[in-house]
């Protein structure tokens, strides 16, 4: 008897579950994790590199928020600036490290990373450091890396068309690139900046006095902050007064310019009226912001500043974004439109666009041209001006999963990848509460097809978003990677000077390019420390915000013993977490001589579960699937497993984990990206047609792709690129359906 082919092509639906496996769309995913649809196509998620790398062990140093602290000699000694002083911070000069690795109060001895027992000391009580110049080049100058999340991003709009700074912000200060690397920005200061891990940076460019050059201004919405304000020499403490007796604005949500004027949104004040108007809007004069008067409020007179309250609510003004010439102000569970009359006296009202759809997440909004997107406590909604809807009603539980712990709501942040036609979400997800493990840092990203209106999930961990401008051209010759892990062809617009690129950073300070043709994850995370008993190998990695079950790989250790050839280049599954540690096991590890500079990079594992299949059932009959046939692109080393069942438990096993378990002989389920090498003329095609064979039956049969232990723990498998474009089924029927 013949076999029936049922081609499923192009895949353009992605990820939903608005109802049960065997009613979703024939190229719809019951789970589409590290892995996204696009352009009819499934693919690996996107990866990432350090900013500035060149491929060296030490390149952590110029991607990593810094603060030059001078030039060491015989020894250089002072207090770092800032105010957190902590283990897991470290120092660099020329190619040496010191980490700061034990938490005792007072006075302790860094690990060097030269091995030295020359003196290197750091006082986390007050921030005291005193590092001995032994085996350093003289005149060579000390960095200093507070290690704490990078709370933000803005590109700062002064300079050459598309050739404009991007400034990095954390905790306590504002960072520029200099020579390669980030430093503190301005001369002899910097901005100190007191909020929590969560009180992230607002900033917007906005014109100077004279209209001829561009202010930044910045906010974290925490009074014991001054609003302040760059003038491309330094910074300017922002605090405006709302009159002549002196009453002023002491912080605020937002700062946006609209209409020639400065916008304060949710404002913090002082004087006779002191307290926080979660719903206000003030304004400036038009023209000057900086301009003493330019936000006094002066009833019933034109040419002054003033306020709007928006009395037909209570909720808190949380986000808000132009649309061509409208201002789009989301509360937390309604949305309006904050109204231009060009009245000088009142030029601004409020008019209610949509009483029951909101935001929680400030930095979740992404605007388009036509539309704004947020992140709401009920949806991801998307506002035209006119009204306001769902666009996720394909996952309509999913936004239910972000975590409400540990200010999880401020800690969503979205971003428009204009080449990729996506939009990103990181945000920290209940899914993973488990194990007594607080989700204080987000740990997935929500990614979103806006041409297609397709969704999918990456496992990965970043505070915030941004833009970065390209600063050369990447070619062969100056890109860091061996060719066979780099999926980019010669002379792509993307490698080409000014190109906006994605730039992410994570809770140590790290920051790194996104990149949709990169198939692995940057080294993002430092190793503090490594201790070892009989094979079981604790990591200590400040704030990692990895879990059990998740994959890393140890790389650019530094050892006086064989840790470094044992662990480096390797990849562990990680086991036994908590807030600051890790185990991995690898027979062979000593047990003490880790000397820093140990890097850990996340490796993702794909998880692609399709529909249930049975193409019988409208005739109630079973299915039994023969085999099937995978178009995938062409790769070097790549191969994926392709488990199946007639439905997937939680634990993600189907009949070929299962028999694996028991000893049955079902066949690997491999899927080989690579030419076969009795096939002579694959080597030649773009992409393949492979078989994966699998003789099942069943009311319905579901597959699921995924890279096993073995294939996962190998960097050749794990760090091949991934494309998927068809699946051809071969099935027949079989008996009645049960």
């Amino acid at each position: 008897m013949p076999y029936d082919k049922f081609l499923i092509a192009p895949l353009k639906t992605g990820l939903q579950r608005d109802v049960k496996p065997f009613m979703i769309q024939d190229d719809a995913f019951q789970y589409l994790q590290n892995a996204y649809v696009w352009r009819g196509r499934v693919i690996k998620r996107f990866g990432s590199y350090l900013l500035n790398a060149i491929g060296s062990a030490t390149d952590q140093y110029n991607a990593r928020l810094r603060i030059n602290i001078g030039t060491i000699t015989a020894n250089s000694s002072g207090t770092v600036p800032g105010h957190i002083f902590q283990p897991g911070q470290m120092f660099s000069s020329g190619t040496l490290s010191f980490t700061v690795s034990n938490p005792a109060a007072g006075v302790q001895q860094m690990i060097r990373s030269d091995g030295s027992v020359s003196a290197a000391t750091f006082n986390i009580t007050n921030g005291a450091y005193n590092i001995t110049a032994t085996g350093l080049p003289g005149a060579t100058i000390i960095y200093f890396y507070p290690s704490t999340p990078v709370m933000g991003f803005v590109v700062y709009q002064e300079g050459a068309i598309n050739d404009e700074p991007t400034f990095a912000f954390d905790q306590q200060f504002t960072y520029q690139q200099i020579n390669g690397g980030w430093d503190v920005l301005g001369i002899g200061t910097w901005t100190v900046l007191t909020g929590s891990d969560s009180q992230f940076i607002w900033a917007t460019n906005y014109r100077n006095a004279l209209g001829d050059g561009t202010l930044l201004f910045i906010t974290n919405n925490n009074p014991a902050d001054p609003m302040q304000y760059w003038d491309g020499a330094a910074w300017h403490i922002f605090n405006p007064a709302v009159n002549a007796a002196g009453d002023k604005v002491e912080t605020c949500l937002m700062i946006i310019p609209f209409k020639d004027r400065l916008l304060l949104f949710n404002t913090t004040e002082t004087g006779a009226e002191a307290g926080t108007y979660v719903n206000r809007m003030r304004y400036s004069q038009n023209g000057d912001p900086t301009a003493a008067t330019a936000f006094y409020d002066v009833p019933n007179v034109a040419g002054f500043g003033g306020f709007v309250s928006c009395y037909d609510t209570q909720e808190q003004i949380i986000s808000a974004k132009v649309i061509k010439d409208r201002l789009i102000v989301f509360f937390e569970n309604s949305t309006y439109e904050l109204v231009y009359t060009a009245n000088e006296i009142q030029p601004f009202r409020w008019q209610r666009l949509n009483t029951e759809l909101g935001t929680e997440s400030t930095f979740s909004t992404v605007p388009f041209d036509k539309v704004v997107l947020t992140v709401g406590n009920v949806g991801i909604h998307a506002c035209n001006g006119a009204n306001v809807e769902r666009i996720d009603n394909l996952i309509p539980d999913e936004v239910y999963k972000i975590s409400e712990s540990n200010a999880g709501i401020f800690r969503v942040h979205g971003i428009r990848d204009y080449f990729k036609e996506m939009v990103y979400w990181t945000f920290p997800s209940s899914d993973h509460e488990v194990g007594g493990i607080s989700e204080t840092y987000p740990n997935r990203v929500m990614v979103y097809n806006y041409k297609t209106g397709s969704w999918a999930f990456n496992n990965d961990s970043f505070t915030a978003f941004g833009y970065y401008l390209q600063q050369a051209n990447l070619t062969w010759a100056t890109w860091f990677q061996p060719w066979f892990e780099s999926d980019w062809q010669w002379a792509e617009g993307s490698r080409e000077t000014q190109f906006r690129e994605i730039i992410a950073g994570n809770q140590e300070g790290f920051t790194f390019i996104i990149d949709d043709e990169e198939p692995r994850n940057a080294p993002s995370l430092q190793i503090t420390n490594i201790t070892s008993i009989a094979g079981v190998v604790t990591i200590t990695a400040y704030n990692h915000n990895l879990f059990q079950g998740d994959y890393v790989i140890i790389e650019n250790i530094q050892a006086t013993d064989p840790y470094a050839a044992v662990l480096n280049g390797n990849i562990y599954n990680v086991t036994l977490t908590n807030t600051n540690q890790f185990v991995i096991y690898q027979a062979g590890a000593p047990a003490s001589g880790y000397l820093g500079q140990g890097t850990i990079g996340r490796v993702s594992n794909i998880t692609i579960r399709t529909k249930q299949f049975n193409p019988y059932q409208d005739q109630a009959t079973n299915i039994y699937l023969y085999k099937v046939e995978f178009n995938v692109d062409s790769t070097v080393n790549g191969e994926i497993t392709v488990d199946y069942g007639a439905d997937f438990p939680p634990t993600g096993n189907g009949l070929l984990a299962d028999a694996q378990l028991t000893g049955t002989i079902l066949g690997t389920g491999v899927l080989e990206t690579f030419p076969y090498a009795l096939v002579p003329n694959e080597i030649q095609a773009q992409q393949l047609w492979h078989p994966v064979y699998f003789q099942s039956m069943g009311g319905n049969i579901q597959l699921q792709l995924s890279f096993s232990k073995a294939e996962i723990t190998n960097p050749l498998i794990a760090f091949s690129d991934f494309e998927m474009h068809a699946m051809m089924l071969f099935t027949q029927r079989s008996g009645r359906l049960q």
